[in-house]
């Protein structure tokens, strides 16, 4: 049975002798502070306390919440604070808000050769791949460049140099969710390891993406026989060698030969060596020649003319990719982005943090009990309040970006963090939510259109221990399916 039927179920048996639909046993008539049915039986049921347990519903066009639990306690939002920095982004910063990366030749060139530096300059692209940066080395081959006999110059001076500790949240500093905002971040600074048993079924072959000219991989992965389980690949052991020449990945660990092909994504260096190392190997793709290094600098020539820019998407189609698949250092980007904005250069976590707050008081939403020390949700000390959030919500859907930021939230059963809930049931494609989870911290808030086409705000915040195991989901679905099926005063 899928979690949506059993709650459905659970939801029947505490309406004995009722129309479901019509909840005609559970009064809704008034907000409450009290909580009964299957809400009040998961929280029982999971030991949850009342002060773990905030909830918001509300009818948009309705001037007080159908169920109100909590209101005003503050509670760790995990993710949903991303809620916050996108919304404050698109006030902020307009929909069609962009970011360039240039490349700029430091030096004459004669007969395909640059007699000079290469430098790349960043702005903080949240959305860097590394097709984009062999694009624009190709637009710099097509300006009759092919020798570069100076270094590689990378001007990263737009934000402060990160002194965050990417293991400081939970000791794994090589997860790509833990990597830390920089303004020439490719490809989130993370790299695929593709894990595939030979023809023969004796080895595991493991192979790079995208390839990086300067870090030496070693595996030591033994092929397994029995079957495959979950998260095979993730069990592989992965460390970080250092070595004379600078470092080398090692992988090792047993593989079972039935799991076929899989990847383990993980960081290996800092983003500047990432940057060399990836333009190392593009270059050399498009039959180019380098003879220099590596260095950092700050790109003084204002009115230069760059060889090559690369316009990033639009600020519309980053926050989807922030909010439906919650991308932490998107998130970050965004916020640091705001701070440069404000002129704060070069951009620094706190003054992103007071950027997202001032944005959002100009457009009108109540900052005053909002904590904020990471943009992202990535923090234990984030709080804020289920009827914040709503406030937040009731306003965004009355602004000029509404459009921008509701398509930017997953939809049920069809993608994003919600593509695998409610796609068995009415809700699917109804419900259009941020979701949030941290050890210990389950949360979910954004719209609803309900069994009786009505549009709603729905918030719930779990702080409990273990609620990220599963039961803050579970008590999550139970006060949507409620909310799906409320009646109206």
């Amino acid at each position: 049975m899928t979690r949506s039927r059993w709650i459905a179920a659970v939801w029947r048996r505490f309406t004995p002798g009722c129309l479901a639909i019509l909840l005609t046993c559970i009064p809704v008539a008034q907000a409450t502070e009290t909580l009964s049915g299957p809400v009040r039986a998961l929280m029982d049921a999971h030991g949850i306390p009342d002060q773990a347990v905030s909830i918001w519903v509300q009818g948009v066009d309705e001037a007080d919440p159908r169920l109100a639990f909590n209101t005003d306690l503050p509670q760790n939002p995990a993710s949903v604070m991303k809620l916050y920095t996108t919304y404050a982004a698109l006030e902020a910063l307009g929909p069609a808000h962009t970011w360039t990366t240039e490349i700029h030749a430091d030096g004459p060139v004669h007969d395909g050769v640059l007699e000079g530096d290469l430098w790349i300059r960043g702005s903080g692209d949240p959305y860097l791949v590394a097709r984009d940066l062999w694009r624009l080395l190709g637009d710099v081959r097509g300006r009759g460049i092919q020798r570069i006999t100076g270094d590689l110059v990378l001007d990263t001076t737009v934000f402060a140099h990160s002194e965050t500790d990417p293991g400081a949240f939970d000791e794994r500093p090589f997860r790509a969710y833990n990597q830390q905002p920089h303004p020439l971040l490719i490809n989130f600074n993370v790299l695929d390891f593709e894990l595939q048993p030979s023809l023969d079924g004796r080895d595991i072959q493991v192979s790079t993406y995208p390839p990086m000219a300067n870090l030496p991989v070693e595996s030591r992965v033994s092929a397994s026989a029995g079957p495959c389980f979950s998260g095979a690949h993730s069990r592989v052991a992965y460390d970080i060698a250092q070595e004379p020449n600078g470092q080398a990945v090692i992988l090792e660990g047993n593989y079972p030969v039935a799991c076929g092909r899989q990847r383990l994504t993980r960081s290996a260096m800092t983003p500047e060596y990432y940057v060399y190392g990836l333009f190392r190997a593009l270059w050399k793709q498009w039959e180019g020649e380098f003879e220099g290094g590596l260095r950092s600098g700050e790109w003084s020539r204002a009115d230069a003319t760059p060889v090559a820019v690369r316009e990033s998407r639009p600020l519309a189609e980053v926050v989807q990719l922030v909010n439906k698949y919650s991308n932490n250092v998107m998130a970050r980007h965004l916020a640091l982005t705001l701070a440069v904005e404000h002129a704060a250069f070069p951009a620094t976590d706190s003054g992103s943090h007071e950027a997202v707050s001032y944005a959002l008081a100009r457009a009108g939403v109540d900052t005053s009990r909002l904590i904020m020390d990471n943009a992202a949700g990535l923090s234990r000390n984030n709080r804020v309040t289920a009827r914040q959030v709503a406030a937040l919500l009731r306003q965004a859907r009355t602004s000029l970006v509404m459009p921008e930021f509701m398509s930017s939230l997953a939809v049920a059963g069809s993608d994003g963090t919600l593509r695998t809930r409610f796609g068995d049931s009415p809700m699917a494609g109804r419900v259009r939510m941020k979701t949030g989870s941290i050890d210990h911290v389950s949360a979910i808030a954004g719209y609803m259109r309900s069994a009786r086409d009505e549009d709603l705000l729905v918030v719930v915040l779990v702080n409990a221990e273990d609620a990220h195991r599963g039961a803050g989901r579970a008590l999550q679905d139970a006060v949507l399916q409620w909310a799906f099926h409320s009646v109206p005063y």
